[in-house]
């Protein structure tokens, strides 16, 4: 045979795609092929082609002939092993593809991915089969002494493959490589089969051999330590020419068949078209027809309902020819680029959604901006009143892929996902996505598997700080965090945890799926692209094995249908109306009431969507916004960069000052928003008005603008300026005005998005406005994992003065509950409280009476419905104490109360009667004696369940103590005049960051008897406190204002913080103990016994004297020992 090229092809790369097998990123690959001039390679992920796109795509770039392949699992009797696969031309990627997805499709939950031999056979056209290694198929039944199988199974494949197969013969130095090996050349011999040399690569360098040894054990559940695993050996980098030509010398045919193993591959994955379904009501109407009836139809219906009601100035005739045209303007574009079915497809199911009843929002993105998405109901908002661009979402000169991203009620999309399936049954799929080893969780993983204790790798990890918006790397976070080094001194498997961990970071972890992103292209999607399924999941399709990138390369188009909570809350909250006779058409509300507009100055924005955080809800009482313009300019221009500009929205709206409109001609684009340019669209109106350009040369101006490319720039200005002269403008006032947009429009909001996401603002606005009530109730039951939102709204209740019904197991119900002016707290919030079941311990009582003991409760639950965990949570938040208010006895007694339950349900299934049955009527319970818990405790105990503390709070206890020394609550710190003062406060909840320079800082919510409060803890004090600084821990904070430049604004810094039990716990120097006559001295002497520091003064009043006595020795007096003394009837007054 006719050698073509004599160099060594490494057929068998497995990527990170391998999942917690390979270790090669494809980038990594590339740089590695362009550096050492690479001729072939080869993919063999195993069980996905998630990543043969982007492999073929880069590896090809840099010139490098990329082959395609996969290895399969293949089930045969109780066994399966892997046999890998490779694609040499269109036909057999299809092959391949269809076999991957089948793989998945058509798989027991129970075992890997797999095929049959059958199925192997049926699509074996245009695909080279190598039999693979000795933990492969073929190895698992030689090593399972299935020899004949092997032969029969062989001569099955030789048939189907005709000279597609080879004998694959691998040396890594390993155990069972060399028998395997020679029976290998034997079946080469008996069936005259080529052999192949080849080898397994999981990395480049061969120093991540240990790293690779890790990740192993990562994806296996195993410790690095454990003698009994299989181990690879360090064979298994990316070897070069010579060394894998010394290793195969004695095998000269195997080294050939390698050497010629490209020539047979004529064939990669490319880039496609979008690929969409074809939609049409009837055979005789085209797409384009079709989409322009609807889109007609739609327009009169909105004609009619809402927009000629909305503009009575102008004659119908006027508006209506205003809107025709916009509409066929849009119409021609959408039909020009061949999206007309696109926008069919998205209109089809947002209709069966409202037709069914789940609510879908009113738009989000750029689409807001089309017409046609309006009259298709795609849409709510009507983009002339709003003054929104189609071309800003769809552009003749900009090809891209229009996007329409809707949102649908959280709870009830997976109806919608269930339609598509029934729509387009086997040519829609999720997107899948990937876990990845990001700094902390590589630390978890490999932390796991070297074998450390999880509290000590928890609290390493927690050295890398959480911050979703800026994550750093391991590599930034040890740069910039001592405590690392510490460790590593302290602790040489922390140095290693460290190695090894920076070494797999980045690499894919896990296969999940983007549960949002859906892909619609006609029928049989699995055999044009790999499918994947995750049998562990519940979800309704499949996902492709693309991620997102590959998928749009692929001509998938995807499809984005959203969960939004807020749809949920607002959709509870009109039930719950309806429940009580009040009909509301939320679409249908004035967007100009007063009554909101007061709401939403007042800044009492909890609960109100994209209004809620600290910094808006300043703002907006700082606007006093009284038209809806004012929400949509908020909602855009809350965001880092255009931020600085809403004090001067501010100022120019309420006449501080004068807005500045760049030149006459712009006032009219730029009066609604006071003079700033806040908007994407006004950059495009200014570049049409000014310049001339048309919408869609508006949009290419604004993109280079955001993009910040010099030479498009500079080709732009000059477009720019020459169209403003030809429009009468001169060249340094229209460079002026040039020099002022540009940097407006590097940050300009998208307003399609803005003005969509303000109306359900303003919605949320509305019913908090008009039914509070029923409005908080519906948000908290959205909310029952997340305690720090519940916390929120309980702060938020207190100052609505809206009473709260704490955790009672008759009174209140799995969720929230609302009366008037009054809210049952939901039991599906309390921690460890499973919904379903409380759900139907509350349908018990519902249907049969209160429970009026806890007997009467242990006769009439289902045991399914109650656990140890469950049943804890409920009792620690006090659900239980109308059957006693020991909570330690009850929670004690948990495991005696689920026996006794069980018994009685294990007698009713099998219907007989207990002689020792519960009484029901009694009311008395044995329950285990313990010693009751102390406020403290409780208190503690009541925080781990819910979250925060709802029957108490730990400092109230403390009040006269504070009193005494002078430490007041934040509150009132923040109105007096003192520049320093002594604040007590109970940790909520800890978030640490890093600075800019990579200095550590702390979020923390305190909380008072008053309410919440914010302070930020800098680094000295962080550094020095952290370790004592925990959640539900009470502490005495030094606080200290410092007035912020040009502001009437205060900073609060923390100058030092105290535990509240160490000074609680520690002795008072001086004490005076005033009596009242007839004292009794024996019981004082006897609370004064223990000797200590404190010097005791007792002034005793007799016969209107007052004598002064002083102890001789010092005694042991704390705050204990104040409060004690000072609850008695002689005792008249205490000073210390």
């Amino acid at each position: 045979m006719e050698v073509k090229s004599e160099e060594f092809v490494n057929l068998k790369i497995h990527t990170q795609y391998s999942i917690c097998e390979g270790a090669i990123k494809i980038d990594d690959l590339a740089d590695y092929c362009k550096i050492n001039k690479i001729k072939s390679l080869g993919l063999a992920d195993s069980y996905n082609l998630c990543g043969a796109l982007e492999f073929a795509e880069k590896i090809s770039k840099v010139g490098t002939q990329p082959i395609i392949g996969t290895q399969i699992n293949i089930k045969y009797e109780s066994l399966i092993g892997k046999v890998a696969l490779y694609a040499t031309s269109e036909v057999g990627y299809k092959n391949l593809t269809s076999l991957s997805s089948k793989s998945y499709l058509r798989n027991e939950s129970n075992l890997d991915p797999h095929c049959t031999i059958e199925e192997i056979i049926e699509n074996s056209d245009d695909l080279i089969l190598l039999t693979g290694n000795f933990n492969n198929f073929f190895g698992k039944l030689f090593y399972a002494n299935k020899l004949k199988q092997i032969e029969k199974i062989i001569t099955k494949l030789n048939s189907a493959f005709e000279n597609r197969m080879y004998i694959e013969i691998q040396r890594h130095k390993e155990n069972l490589e060399k028998n395997f090996e020679n029976y290998l050349l034997q079946i080469s011999s008996l069936f005259d089969l080529p052999i192949i040399a080849s080898q397994e690569v999981y990395y480049l360098d061969p120093k991540m051999a240990e790293a690779h040894d890790a990740l192993i054990c990562i994806g296996e559940k195993q410790f690095i330590d454990d003698k009994n695993r299989f181990r690879y050996s360090n064979q298994h980098y990316l070897k070069n020419d010579q060394e894998l030509k010394e290793l195969f010398k004695d095998l000269p045919e195997a080294l050939i068949n390698n050497y010629n193993f490209p020539i047979r591959f004529n064939f990669k994955p490319k880039k496609s078209k979008p690929i969409l379904p074809y939609i049409a009501s009837s055979k005789d109407s085209s797409i384009e027809t079709e989409l322009s009836n609807q889109a007609t139809k739609g327009l009169n219906e909105r004609l009619e309902n809402f927009i000629f009601t909305k503009n009575k100035k102008k004659s119908t005739k006027e508006i209506e020819k205003t809107y025709k045209d916009r509409l066929f303007h849009e119409l021609n574009i959408i039909n020009s680029m061949d999206y007309s079915s696109y926008f069919l497809i998205v209109s089809d199911y947002i209709k069966w959604a409202k037709n069914n009843s789940i609510p879908v929002g009113p738009g989000r993105g750029s689409g807001a901006g089309s017409l046609v998405a309006y009259c298709l109901y795609i849409t709510d908002l009507d983009p002339i009143e709003f003054d929104l661009i189609f071309e800003r979402f769809l552009n003749p000169d900009r090809i891209s892929m229009p996007d329409f991203d809707i949102d649908f009620c959280e709870e009830q999309r997976d109806k919608v996902f269930e339609y598509l399936k029934s729509r387009y049954k086997d040519g829609v799929a999720h997107i899948i996505t990937f876990g990845k080893l990001k700094a902390r969780m590589a630390l978890r993983d490999v932390g796991r598997v070297i074998g450390l204790p999880y509290g000590y790798v928890d609290k390493i990890c927690k050295m890398v700080p959480f911050d979703p918006s800026r994550p750093l790397t391991l590599q930034e976070s040890i740069d910039r965090e001592p405590r690392f080094k510490d460790e590593i001194k302290k602790n040489k498997k922390i140095k290693k945890l460290i190695e090894l961990s920076l070494k797999l970071e980045g690499l894919n972890r896990n296969m999940a799926t983007h549960a949002a992103g859906v892909v619609i292209a006609g029928d049989k999607l699995a055999e044009q692209f790999p499918l994947y399924i995750d049998q562990s999941s519940n979800l309704t399709l499949p996902s492709t094995q693309y991620d997102m990138y590959s998928s749009e390369n692929a001509g998938l188009v995807k499809f984005d249908l959203l969960g939004l909570k807020t749809l949920t809350v607002i959709d509870k909250t009109l039930k719950r109306l309806k429940s009580k006779k009040i009909e509301i058409d939320i679409s249908q509300i004035n967007l100009e009431d007063e009554k909101v507009y007061q709401l939403l100055s007042t800044g009492e924005t909890t609960g109100l969507f994209q209004l809620e955080s600290t910094g808006m809800r300043e703002s907006i009482k700082q606007m006093k916004p009284n038209k809806f313009d004012d929400i949509i300019a908020l909602v855009a221009l809350y965001r880092p960069g255009p931020m600085s500009n809403i004090p001067v929205y501010n100022d120019c709206k309420n006449g501080l000052k004068t807005p500045d409109y760049i030149h006459p001609t712009l006032e009219k684009i730029l009066k609604p928003t006071y003079g700033i340019i806040i908007y994407q669209e006004q950059v495009m109106q200014i570049a049409q008005t000014l310049a001339g350009f048309t919408a869609a040369e508006a949009d290419i101006l604004r993109r280079a603008m955001g993009k910040k490319k010099k030479a498009e720039l500079d080709k732009q200005k000059e477009r720019f300026i020459n169209g403003a002269i030809n429009n009468g403008i001169k060249k340094d006032v229209a460079n002026f005005v040039f020099t002022k947009i540009e940097p407006f429009a590097q940050y300009g909001f998208n307003k399609s998005h803005a003005a969509a996401y303000a109306l359900i603002a303003y919605q949320t606005a509305f019913l908090k406005t008009y039914y509070k009530e029923d409005f908080i109730a519906a948000t908290m039951s959205t909310e029952l994992t997340n305690t720090s939102k519940l916390r929120e709204f309980v702060e938020e209740l207190k100052r609505l003065s809206i009473s709260i019904v704490r955790p009672s197991i008759n009174k209140c119900f799995a969720e929230f509950k609302s009366e008037k002016n009054k809210i049952f707290y939901g039991l599906g919030g309390v921690k460890n409280v499973g919904f379903e079941a409380i759900s139907n311990i509350v349908k018990e009582r519902e249907n049969n009476g209160i429970f009026k003991s806890l007997n009467d409760f242990i006769n009439r639950v289902d045991a399914k419905d109650v656990n140890k965990l469950q049943l804890e949570g409920l009792v620690k938040s006090g659900a239980f104490d109308e059957f006693t208010e020991d909570r330690n006895k009850f929670l004690n007694s948990i495991p005696k109360i689920i026996q006794k339950i069980k018994n009685i349900n294990d007698d009713k299934l099998n219907n007989q009667t207990n002689l020792f049955n519960i009484n029901s009527d009694e009311e008395n319970f044995d329950f285990i004696k313990v010693k009751e818990w102390s406020k403290k405790e409780l208190l503690f105990e009541e925080f781990k369940s819910l979250g925060f503390y709802i029957s108490d709070h730990p400092l109230n206890e403390y009040k006269e103590t504070f009193n005494d020394l002078n430490i007041i609550s934040f509150k009132s710190f923040l109105v007096n005049n003192n520049n320093e003062d002594l604040v007590a406060g109970t940790i909520m909840s800890i978030q640490e960051k890093k600075s800019a320079k990579g200095t550590p800082f702390a979020i923390i919510k305190f909380s008072d008897y008053e309410g919440d409060f914010e302070l930020f803890l800098f680094s000295e004090i962080l550094t020095l406190n952290r370790d004592k600084i925990k959640e539900s821990e009470s502490f005495v904070l030094t606080l200290q204002k410092d007035r912020l430049n040009n502001s009437s604004h205060n900073r609060i810094n923390v100058k030092k913080i105290l535990s509240l039990d160490d000074m609680i716990n520690k002795p008072y120097s001086k004490v005076t103990i005033e009596l009242k006559e007839n004292c009794n001295i024996g019981e004082l002497k006897e609370l004064l016994n223990d000797k200590g520091s404190t010097e005791i003064n007792l002034v005793l009043n007799s016969n209107n004297k007052r004598v002064l006595y002083s102890l001789q020795n010092a005694r042991k007096f704390d705050f204990n020992h104040l409060k004690t003394i000072k609850s008695k009837e002689y005792v008249k007054k205490i000073t210390v």
